[in-house]
């Protein structure tokens, strides 16, 4: 491209230099030669002027009286009647300029030039023409090579860029040339490339969140698989297998969910559900590992209390609470709930350590945990929790009590009075 565009450049530049220069050359020919022919026309009609007055003043008329009158580039020729001609410098050979004029007196004046005066008048013209046109020339060669290069430069790099985006590098380089098309390739490749980094953010963390969010119900299913394999007791079957149905149940919402957090973190799915119903899952499928770990899970609070969100994020939510008790708190874990306004609230807190004082609100960011986890599941929660209206948040940091915000609707039954703690 670079190529072809100094070869354009040139060519019109060689052609307007090949029209105009032509006619120019004419136009100074023409006017160089017409100016020697009156300049020769001019002297001989003065000398023939001064030989009238000479005569006329009965004074003498002789070469060397008139050798001053014509320049040394010129020959004249002074006839006087019944005299013998009179003859001042050097009569040029070849071709000449021609003029003749006859004074009042009967006197005939001829002046001759030769033309190679003209001739190297029009060489040094066509000279200083020729060094215009090498010189229109060669700033064109430079302005075309600075132009094809301000012009391919910026291709080049564009080119560079797509490259970039095929190969997986989605980081948009932000950097313009001045040229208004060129530009907005750019702008469009920085664009692509901002949507393809956000794609690829939106898939990295999805994948991120699915496999913390799945990882504890799966292995909970698992062992109730297991269970399955090592008895014979066909209600024991019954019962471990409605159990593990459930769970199947909850991850295939688990999974819509983060889909469609994925694609739209504002998009809910909110119904009216018995809070009580959430809270009884997800005991069940944590008293096995709780168990495991010699450690209990006690619940209080408010009972038959209706929220409205969506149950399987909820679920998610209080899931990812009671791990990160699991995993970081100690002693015996409760739940409680209770309403504050026209909100149901579910605090979570164990007789742990509690959140490091550095970490504070920052708790609830990705990649922020204090004991070497991922930092995932929290930050998780709380998307969760927004997606439905609700809220999480973190009430107290030593002993740590985290608190889940829903919406509340009226009960269908009376409410009951606060329950004493049960230990599951």
């Amino acid at each position: 491209m670079r190529r072809r565009l100094i070869n354009s450049t040139l060519a019109v530049v060689l052609v307007v230099i090949a029209v105009f220069g032509l006619s120019l050359v004419i136009v100074e020919t023409r006017t160089i030669s017409n100016s020697a022919q009156e300049r020769v026309d001019s002297e001989a009609l003065r000398l023939a002027s001064i030989v009238d007055s000479r005569i006329l003043g009965d004074e003498q008329i002789t070469a060397e009286i008139l050798q001053d009158q014509v320049a040394d580039a010129r020959y004249a020729m002074i006839r006087l009647p019944g005299r013998a001609p009179i003859e001042i410098g050097t009569e040029p050979a070849g071709d000449v300029i021609h003029a003749r004029a006859t004074g009042e007196q009967g006197e005939t004046v001829t002046v001759e030039e030769s033309r190679s005066s003209v001739t190297r008048e029009v060489g040094r013209t066509l000279l200083i023409i020729g060094a215009v046109a090498l010189l229109a020339v060669i700033a064109a060669v430079l302005l075309a090579v600075r132009q094809a290069n301000r012009l391919t430069s910026p291709l080049t790099d564009l080119a560079e860029t797509a490259e970039r985006l095929g190969s997986g590098d989605p980081r948009p380089r932000h950097k313009r040339y001045g040229v208004a098309e060129l530009d907005r390739v750019a702008d469009v490749l920085d664009g692509s490339a901002e949507r393809i980094a956000r794609m690829l953010t939106a898939e990295r963390r999805l994948a991120a969140d699915a496999s913390h969010q799945l990882r504890t119900p799966l292995t909970a299913l698992s062992m109730r698989l297991e269970e399955i394999t090592l008895t014979d007791d066909p209600d024991t079957v019954k019962e471990e297998a409605t159990i593990a149905l459930a769970q199947v149940e909850r991850l295939t919402d688990v999974v819509e969910r983060l889909l469609t957090n994925a694609r739209d973190p504002r998009t809910g799915s909110a119904v009216s559900f018995d809070l009580d119903e959430v809270i009884k899952q997800q005991l069940e499928e944590w008293r096995p590992a709780y168990r495991s770990a010699g450690r209990a899970i006690v619940t209080s609070g408010k009972r038959h209390l209706r929220a409205v969100g969506t149950p399987g994020a909820v679920a998610q939510v209080l899931a990812a609470l009671i791990e990160n008790s699991l995993m970081h708190g100690g002693g015996t874990v409760a739940l409680r709930t209770r309403v504050t306004g026209n909100q149901a609230v579910v605090e979570v807190t164990d007789e742990g350590s509690g959140v490091p004082g550095d970490l504070g609100a920052r708790i609830f960011e990705r990649a922020i945990s204090g004991r070497n986890s991922t930092g995932i599941g929290l930050a998780v929660a709380r998307d969760l929790a927004e997606a439905d209206g609700g809220r999480l948040e973190m009430l107290q940091a030593q002993p740590p009590v985290f608190g889940l915000f829903l919406s509340r609707t009226p009960l269908k039954r009376p409410a009951e009075g606060d329950a004493e703690p049960t230990v599951r």
